[in-house]
């Protein structure tokens, strides 16, 4: 087998069971993620997955930023292909709704579960969960202040506020179907998200970004 060859199966390799391992501890738990219990769910010997992965925490840091990876992909195109201010806002919000709406993680959303997983637990995996939750909240934010500055939003909406109920509403649709098996729980999440950008800002419902 050629040099390319293999490390293409490698790569291939590693790529499966990270994605494994993301789906797994959306269920499970990503503190209950261990070489042994990964290496029974992608049917590889424990010293396979090591090969890959030089200790649990190794494999967690990899397993979030593999998530992170999924989750940008379908957000990227919302955020590039829309005007900045109101109509990135809520192009982000669409999608990032969509997106959780669409995920194939038995357990719903990777990162709320890993934020709840790991809230109380200091050390290089929360830190790598937050950075990441806060880089897409962070760009939420910086749409809504920018929406306030061009007038796009009523004077009494605080655009920080705004970021929040946005990024909370698909959030608390994957916890209603998660946990409350409601099975309308993203069409709900839709009117509220709708109804939100429609109170907030300054133009009629129709010249709001759908």
């Amino acid at each position: 087998m050629s040099k390319d060859t293999a490390e293409t199966k490698g790569q291939r390799r590693r790529g499966e069971i990270l994605r494994a391992a993301a789906d797994l501890s959306t269920a499970e738990g990503l503190e209950s993620l261990s070489l042994s219990r990964i290496a029974g769910e992608v049917g590889l010997t424990k010293p396979g997955v090591a090969a890959h992965f030089a200790s649990k925490e190794a494999l967690q840091l990899a397993v979030v930023d593999e998530a992170a990876e999924a989750y940008a992909g379908p957000l990227e195109p919302a955020y590039r292909e829309s005007e900045a201010g109101l109509s990135r806002l809520a192009a982000l919000a669409h999608a990032w709704l969509d997106h959780l709406d669409g995920l194939s993680y038995r357990g719903g959303c990777f990162f709320a579960a890993a934020g709840h997983d790991f809230s109380g637990r200091p050390g290089p995996v929360r830190d790598a969960v937050a950075r990441h939750t806060r880089e897409f909240l962070s760009r939420l934010e910086e749409q809504a202040a920018l929406a306030a500055r061009l007038g796009e939003l009523r004077p009494d909406v605080e655009p920080r506020a705004l970021a929040f109920t946005l990024h909370a509403l698909p959030l608390e649709a994957n916890l209603r179907r998660q946990l409350l098996d409601e099975p309308d729980a993203f069409e709900l999440a839709r009117r509220a998200l709708s109804a939100t950008l429609a109170r907030a800002s300054v133009g009629a419902v129709e010249e709001i970004p759908r």
